[in-house]
């Protein structure tokens, strides 16, 4: 334990601005290398992709990670793809015999992702408030309400009396829920308030092709659903026929307030015409082996997406969706943490396996695949810790912690937190969907508990104005780049809470438990 103190100690120490630059310079390097446009934006089942998995896997070798399997260090995955072609594609919202044609891109956005699509559907539209099925917090979207050969709709937010986490999962669930309803499709809405990004941005990415798993056994949703999203600037033409208002609709989600489900007295006829082909791509995994006979078996994860979104629509005249910050930044932290382990010789008593993975921008496709069929056995998963876009952009005063309320991995992080002086707040944005937007959550659904730390930015803040201004502006578009301003010291101080945290973690007499009212206590496996 005084070693592990010592070494505690040591990280903030060199956390310094007098001794960081040195390292802030390696972490920066492996930015760079990843998110230089020779790797062109890194997307899953493309030569970009390959190399930048390539030069991973040669960090790993190089910091002296053994590999996991039998592919050496990657884990091989095959996908099916699938393009929605909009201008082949149509829509007609139809309400007592007249027909209103939809634009598709500008109104309406058919989703590639998940699985296929029909070729043709004509359904009554159904809203359903929130869409949430929460039984055990008294919130259930679905009750009383008969979605059998329907379409549902329902809009972003949720009821400000249900955790963050448990909004997100439930949103997780709710596809398997409405095909297990009957439904045949569904459309989903944010509120003006809520979007993260500009629509025009999301009209371009939509052109990329979506994927799933060429084995239909892993797939989540097994049938064939229409799933679209809708312009909430032309929210209105959604609920024309209903009586109600999109602003009325609007104005309760942003307030977090109760929502009523009601017909939407419109039916929405559709043809898509789609592309299928396949692909391939892998994972990236190497362990430190542990030093504990009794424990070194067990591992636990630091995971980081190492895919992006490519090459696509040009903003400003680049067309490269580099991806610097979403998530070389978080890759870059992996591969200094393995070699700050190896540089200090490091010997945790469990093991700690290293995990980039591919296609999290597909819908966390490689951490599913690596957490249903993982390199290393199964129950040997103890825990794990996703890096994803920490977003050293603005100083280090405090941290997130996604899930630190749901296991025993959050007084982990409370407690390196106090010893480095960061205090760990709440998630300001709780129904922004976090918990099951990366990788994390693909444990957390096996069973693993998990934690998603980031910097810290607190409603009101200049960080928090920081925070949003990336989304509307940078977030999953080309000048995610290198030359936005970065924060480099303070992402060797969050890599050093990292090392610290994992090996913590690694080190304690007991693995990672889920606390005993946590909801997702119920996927642990005996």
């Amino acid at each position: 334990m005084v070693i592990r103190l010592l070494f505690l100690m040591l990280c903030a120490l060199a956390a310094a601005p007098l001794h960081a630059e040195p390292r802030a310079d390696a972490w920066w390097k492996h930015v760079a290398v990843l998110a230089d446009d020779k790797m062109e934006g890194r997307l899953t089942g493309t030569p970009g992709y390959d190399r930048a998995a390539a030069y991973v896997a040669g960090r790993f070798r190089k910091y002296g990670l053994k590999p996991a399997g039998t592919d050496g260090y990657l884990q091989p995955i095959a996908f099916e793809t699938q393009v929605v072609d909009a201008a082949g594609s149509t829509a007609t919202l139809i309400a007592k015999g007249v027909e209103t044609p939809l634009a598709i891109g500008a109104q309406l956005l058919i989703s590639a992702r998940g699985g296929p699509r029909p070729a043709a559907t004509e359904a009554p539209l159904v809203f359903i408030g929130y869409g949430l099925h929460i039984p055990e917090a008294g919130h259930d979207d679905f009750a009383g309400v008969d979605l059998k050969g329907k379409i549902a709709v329902f809009v972003a937010g949720g009821p400000q009396s249900i955790s963050g986490a448990l909004k997100s999962h439930a949103r997780a669930e709710r596809g398997k829920l409405l095909e297990a309803r009957g439904a045949v499709g569904f459309i989903s809405i944010d509120t003006p308030k809520m979007m993260e990004q500009p629509w025009a941005r999301a009209v371009a990415l939509s052109t990329q092709a979506g994927l799933y798993f060429a084995d239909a056994a892993l797939r989540d949703v097994k049938g064939v659903q229409f799933a679209g999203s809708f312009n909430p600037a032309e929210g209105e033409r959604l609920f024309a026929g209903s009586g109600r208002r999109f602003a009325e609709i609007a104005a309760l989600a942003d307030a977090s307030k109760p929502i009523p489900g009601f017909a939407l007295g419109q039916v929405l006829k559709a043809t898509v015409a789609t592309r299928l082909g396949t692909a391939a791509a892998a994972n990236v995994v190497g362990v430190l082996e542990g030093s504990d006979p009794a424990l070194k078996a067990e591992h636990v994860v630091l995971s980081a997406h190492l895919d992006g979104l490519g090459i696509g629509a040009p903003e400003g005249g680049d067309a490269i969706y580099n991806g610097a910050m979403d998530n070389a930044a978080g890759v870059a932290s992996l591969l200094e943490i393995a070699r700050g382990y190896r540089k200090g010789k490091v010997r945790p008593r469990r093991s700690i396996l290293f995990l980039a993975v591919t296609a999290e921008e597909k819908g966390l496709l490689g951490s599913r695949y690596f957490a249903r069929r993982p390199s290393v056995p199964k129950p040997s998963l103890v825990a794990d810790i996703n890096l994803d876009m920490p977003l050293p952009l603005w100083p280090l005063t405090s941290l997130l912690a996604l899930g630190q309320e749901e296991s025993s991995l959050g007084s982990d992080v409370r407690a390196i937190g106090v010893a480095m002086g960061l205090p760990v707040i709440n998630d300001p944005l709780p129904d922004r969907n976090s918990f099951i937007r990366s990788d994390q959550y693909a444990f957390i659904e096996q069973g693993v508990p998990a934690l998603f730390p980031k910097f810290g930015f607190s409603r009101g803040s200049a960080a928090f104005d920081i925070e949003k201004q990336f989304r509307a502006t940078r977030y999953h578009g080309p000048s995610d780049d290198l030359a936005q301003p970065v924060n480099r010291a303070d992402a060797v101080r969050f890599n050093d809470f990292l090392a610290a945290l994992a090996l913590r973690v690694a080190d304690a007499d007991q693995k990672p438990r889920w606390n005993t009212n946590s909801f997702f206590r119920r996927f642990a496996k005996p």
